[in-house]
């Protein structure tokens, strides 16, 4: 991605990294899952992957480290994604647009509709997270192509046998 981007773009590219969990990042995770109701995909995931940082595809896309998903529930507490999934839920990731997304305990991923996590107005991106990660690596793919990124799709209500609309 980051080899013709200078040269498409005419400035140098940001930070644009998949970066591993090492030991600490791991710790954390652990402390996480510890300390509230997470999906065990995420847990997973954040037993390998350290955080995802790609500034320069679209707006951006964040994943947040452990340490950061964990500092950030201690200081201001669980995201209310609504009783029908299943409690609170963890802010993991944003946009360079001030969305956040967030990891639902029954799996799911949504995205805030403003950049304001008081009482969040949430859209629902993905089922779970594998399908989460699936669009934003789709959003990736496409903007290596084309230079456009596009956008995470967005599933209004119950998910379609057909996935996210």
């Amino acid at each position: 991605m980051t080899g013709e981007f200078e040269r498409r773009y005419g400035f140098p590219p940001g930070t644009n990294e998949v970066r591993p969990a090492d030991r600490d990042a791991q710790a954390a995770a652990r402390a996480l899952a510890q300390a509230a109701l997470i999906p065990a995909d995420l847990a997973t995931f954040y037993d390998s992957i350290g955080d995802v940082t790609w500034s320069d595809v679209g707006n951006g896309y964040f994943l947040d480290p452990a340490s950061d998903v964990l500092l950030r529930l201690q200081e201001y507490g669980a995201v209310d994604v609504g009783a029908d999934r299943k409690g609170p839920g963890l802010v993991i990731g944003s946009n360079g647009g001030g969305l956040c997304y967030v990891a639902s305990p029954d799996g799911s991923v949504h995205r805030t509709r403003t950049a304001s996590l008081d009482g969040p107005e949430l859209d629902k991106v993905a089922d779970d997270l594998r399908q989460f990660l699936e669009l934003l690596e789709q959003s990736l793919t496409r903007f290596v192509t084309d230079g456009e990124a596009g956008s995470l799709q967005i599933s209004r209500g119950p998910a379609s046998p057909g996935g996210p609309r």
